[in-house]
């Protein structure tokens, strides 16, 4: 249960137009709800600030949609990693899903207005990164901040990145994905003051080893203020930039 809609159940018990039963009714999965297969965690939007986020990855297209379909009577819905099957199973459901095809991701609800700053950047040094990419802005977007994206903006070819530089300087954090060396982060670590969050992808050749070259690399970036999460973890690094961005907009 979102932090409006518990409030504005509290606020109807205290009007006296919900009786204090109906609001207990309202709050019985709380704080999660036993689906045999899984339990939902209702709380964590009140604890965390955003709902539970369905990883849909080894899970059937029918557990995905039992999950989802709880989910969205409480509120907004991510669900990452999703097949075109979750999402069919989802979509009988909860007719109003929406399946972001690049980002391999189901929605429900809408998007929480974004204020114009501060914003955030996403980048993927190759088009075949851009999925990861995808992921971590639609996550961010789903948590209420404004996302720029640039694409296909690798240290091959840097002065497709260099003409982005007036956009990057006036962000509060960026999210570099990159496969192959992964050497981006860094480079952008050194071109701006903000937080540089680093993505490694498996994208690469056999020496690549699937992405453990990347992550490597990014672990020991000599440029100060880059942090790094897991391989191909768009959801992770896209969480982590709402954060930093709500964290800062909440100082100005």
């Amino acid at each position: 249960m979102e932090v409006d809609r518990l409030r504005l159940l509290l606020e109807q018990v205290a009007q006296g137009a919900l009786s204090v039963e109906d609001a207990l009714t309202a709050l019985r999965d709380l704080p999660y709800q036993d689906l045999g297969f899984a339990r939902i965690d209702h709380h964590r939007a009140l604890r965390k600030g955003f709902p539970e986020v369905v990883f849909c990855a080894g899970k059937t297209p029918e557990q995905v949609a039992a999950i989802v379909a709880q989910l969205a009577t409480r509120g907004r819905v991510l669900a990452t990693r999703a097949s075109e099957a979750h999402y069919h199973a989802v979509q009988a459901q909860v007719p109003d899903a929406v399946y972001h095809t690049l980002a391999r991701a189901i929605t429900v609800g809408a998007f929480p207005e974004a204020p114009d700053a501060p914003y955030g950047v996403v980048l993927a040094a190759g088009t075949a990164d851009i999925p990861v990419a995808e992921e971590a802005a639609l996550t961010a977007r789903m948590m209420g901040v404004r996302v720029e994206t640039r694409y296909d903006v690798g240290v091959a070819g840097l002065h497709r990145l260099l003409e982005h530089l007036p956009l990057l300087h006036g962000a509060g954090a960026i999210v570099v994905v990159a496969g192959m060396e992964g050497a981006l982060p860094s480079v952008v670590g050194g071109l701006v003051a903000c937080p540089v969050i680093a993505v490694p992808t498996s994208v690469g050749y056999g020496a690549h080893f699937g992405g453990l070259a990347p992550l490597l690399t990014m672990l020991n970036s000599c440029a100060p203020g880059v942090a790094v999460v897991n391989i191909d973890n768009g959801f992770g690094a896209g969480y982590l930039l709402a954060r930093i961005l709500h964290a800062h907009s909440s100082t100005l």
